[in-house]
């Protein structure tokens, strides 16, 4: 027999009534897994979808298992698209810009950015976060190529490279040696900051690791944008294949600080318990809005875990 299209469950009548049962705000990796969770569930589900992704200037989307290599706007090609054999998960391109909770009935009402004002049972977040580059000149325009921030989905690319890596504060040190599995030539550029301890510098130095504190002025890249090499204020020049980085990052939407959910003080990320619900009840987090690891594959995992939570407390609450 074909699988029917129609929902094929009534809500029960102490279920509030409302628009959605859940609502996905943001279409990354962890909003398109949520959603492709809940359309199997045939729950009904609204996809807000805001734009381009974090990984958007990256060649390419690795560590992703039967999809290393896959280019970013590829595989969400394919997770859209996969997504239209599933008739309860409605996709719009839309930002939410408000969200509240309605404390009497614990629905949520939320307002699109094109104005529309909808309501929902359940929300995930997975907004992402923005990456806050130095005002270094070339630092922007080689961002994802020549300029890195994850060498799990991207020092493969350049192992055995000269490489270097950029940093002002203590953490600086332990990047250097974790980028050093991949390359044997690494340099450390402090850009001005000399405050780093004689026990890392001598770590550093115990493993050929080079230290560069001047001034950097500008990353000289070449036309297919990877680094050719930095240039630094005192007018000496480091010649280098990738820069490697751990920007500064703030959440993409405040959607969370809206709805009082728990941020964590030193990243800023949402604090989700080991179901990805916040501290909110209802509101789920998911992908690079939460603490968990920054990749891809960790975002579409955590993603299928918020739609599976919110999938089993919906039926919970149906058959209270």
């Amino acid at each position: 027999m074909p699988l029917s299209k129609r929902r094929p469950f009534k809500r029960p009548r102490h279920v509030p009534a409302t628009d959605y049962e859940v609502v996905i705000v943001g279409a990354g990796a962890a909003g398109l897994s949520a959603a492709l969770t809940l359309g199997r569930c045939r729950r009904r589900v609204l996809l807000c979808d805001g734009g381009r992704t974090r990984n958007f200037p990256s060649p390419a989307v690795h560590n992703f298992l039967s999809r290393d290599g896959i280019k970013p706007q590829e595989l969400l090609r394919i997770s859209h698209e996969q997504l239209d054999a599933y008739p309860t998960v409605e996709q719009r391109q839309n930002c939410v810009s408000e969200a509240r909770k309605d404390d009497e009935t614990g629905t949520f009402h939320l307002t699109l950015d094109s104005g529309r004002q909808l309501t929902t049972r359940k929300i995930i977040l997975a907004t992402g976060v923005m990456d806050i580059l130095p005002t270094i000149e070339g630092m922007h325009e080689l961002w994802g190529r020549g300029v890195l921030h994850c060498p799990y989905c991207h020092g493969y690319e350049v192992c055995d490279q000269p490489v270097a890596v950029y940093g002002n504060d203590k953490s600086v040190a332990g990047f250097a040696l974790l980028i050093s599995r991949w390359s044997k030539d690494v340099a450390v550029c402090t850009d001005g900051w000399t405050k780093m301890s004689d026990h890392a510098r001598h770590r550093l130095k115990r493993h050929g690791i080079s230290i560069h504190e001047q001034p950097i002025q500008q990353l000289v890249g070449r036309q297919n944008k990877q680094l050719r090499c930095i240039e630094f204020a005192d007018g000496s020049k480091l010649s280098r294949y990738a820069l490697f980085i751990h920007p500064t990052q703030k959440q993409r939407s405040d959607l969370a600080d809206q709805l009082g959910c728990r941020r964590l003080q030193r990243s800023g990320a949402v604090w989700v318990d080991k179901r990805v619900q916040t501290s909110v009840v209802g509101v789920y987090a998911a992908g690079d809005t939460t603490p968990a690891a920054q990749q891809a594959l960790v975002a579409a995992a955590e993603g299928a875990q918020a739609g599976i939570s919110c999938n089993e407390q919906l039926t919970r609450e149906e058959c209270a």
